[in-house]
């Protein structure tokens, strides 16, 4: 499938309404916590769970076609995009907010960079940033491969910023 169908086939996923009444409850592990809730659909992207059901906001929905990064989490220890991965998917796997990410000691360093480096600038993209630079220090990244390994976009331009919290990383 080339990039064009596969952004329409994810736009198409994340954009549909929901077809059917509510599903039923389901259970996951979210920020050490395990959520239950009714999906209206098993297809449901997560990222609509989180913001929607849960009042999870600290992930955002930016583009909706995985290119932005702005509702990255971790799934597993692994940076994912919400977007584009569905409630079912997401059974039995460990998911880290935005909001959850103090409690794990690589995300704990990594905001402490952020901070000491003042990065955010309006902050829209910063969670997803904080998230890919996180995943990116468990699989035992440092510095430049760090930054290396973001890919996230950011329209106020604190790439330089970013840049100086993952070199202390």
């Amino acid at each position: 499938m080339g990039n064009l169908q596969a952004e329409n086939a994810s736009a198409t996923r994340i954009n549909k309404a929901p077809t059917k009444a509510q599903t039923s409850s389901i259970g996951l592990n979210i920020n050490g916590v395990t959520r239950t809730f009714s999906p209206s659909s098993p297809d449901m992207p997560l990222l609509w769970v989180l913001r929607d059901l849960l009042g999870l906001t600290g992930t955002k929905y930016g583009c909706g076609i995985e290119v932005c990064g702005a509702c990255m989490i971790l799934v597993d220890g692994q940076a994912q995009k919400a977007c584009d991965m569905s409630v079912s998917e997401a059974v039995g796997r460990k998911i880290i907010t935005i909001e959850g990410i103090a409690s794990d000691p690589q995300g704990k360093l990594v905001q402490a960079a952020w901070i000491a480096n003042q990065v955010p600038q309006c902050g829209f993209c910063q969670s997803g940033m904080i998230i890919a630079a996180t995943a990116a220090l468990k699989a035992g990244k440092h510095g430049a491969a760090i930054a290396g390994s973001i890919n996230n976009l950011c329209v106020c331009g604190t790439y330089q910023r970013v840049l100086a919290a993952v070199s202390t990383l």
